[in-house]
């Protein structure tokens, strides 16, 4: 049976676990390359990191009789094609958008930490489950979380309030039983989707945020530097 209560810590994957920007950006490319669209700027390509897929496609001007289509194609690039470098492993086999990618440095140290503090750490990301899941297995995060939980293939499970939903559904969070909850992320749609689900949302200032989103969207607090997200955590729910 579950004990409670429980402190629980949601963290997001993309721009908070791991450096996956450049993977999603090649995979990005190759989509607009291949709808015949103009590849938008480096700018624009950042916002991608984050947020559902369709949203950013939505955001830029891909007709919506084609958005099924690019969501379907850009999947394919990040998840099937082995086209790209892979930065863990210069020189060696061709890697498909998802693996270009890398734990950002200290995390690993940070989630083991939170773990011997007795925290329950779950990954809840808009990233789609199955494909988070591989990644999270390659890059060492499996091992230091409880579960991993995210967007459905289908987009009916899409925002990150749905996704944190989801995971309390399948955790048995229980707040009358005195459990907590933090959400750990880099972006708007952290924060928002944590304020939807009545949390706090700690904002990590070494992903892909804009100058002042994360505190423009409600974070109570935003940590520069990797080393200091278990002092954070640990200060938030000794409140």
């Amino acid at each position: 049976m579950t004990e409670h209560p429980r402190n629980v810590v949601l963290l997001d994957l993309d721009g908070t676990l791991t450096d996956s920007a450049p993977g999603i950006y090649l995979s990005v490319i190759e989509t607009f390359k291949y709808l015949g669209m103009p590849v938008p700027d480096k700018a624009e390509l950042q916002r991608f990191v984050g947020p559902a897929i369709i949203e950013s496609l939505r955001r830029n001007h891909v007709p919506a009789e084609r958005l099924d289509e690019a969501v379907e194609v850009y999947r394919d690039y990040y998840a099937n094609h082995d086209i790209f470098d892979d930065p863990n492993n210069p020189g060696g086999p061709k890697v498909p958008g998802r693996y270009v990618n890398m734990l950002f440095d200290g995390i690993a140290d940070q989630l083991k930490g939170l773990l011997a503090d007795g925290y329950y750490l779950a990954v809840a990301t808009c990233k789609p489950e199955y494909q988070a899941k591989p990644i999270c297995e390659r890059f060492g995060v499996t091992p230091l979380v409880s579960g991993i939980y995210g967007a459905s293939r289908d987009n009916s499970r899409l925002d990150k309030d749905q996704v944190i939903r989801y995971c309390f559904e399948h955790i048995g969070f229980d707040a009358a039983a005195g459990d907590r909850a933090l959400m750990v992320g880099d972006r708007w749609t952290d924060a928002d989707g944590a304020i939807a689900c009545g949390l706090d949302c700690l904002g990590c200032g070494w992903g892909y945020a804009e100058p002042g989103e994360l505190t423009g969207h409600g974070c109570y607090r935003v940590i520069n530097e990797v080393s200091e997200l278990r002092g954070a955590v640990n200060e938030y729910f000794a409140k």
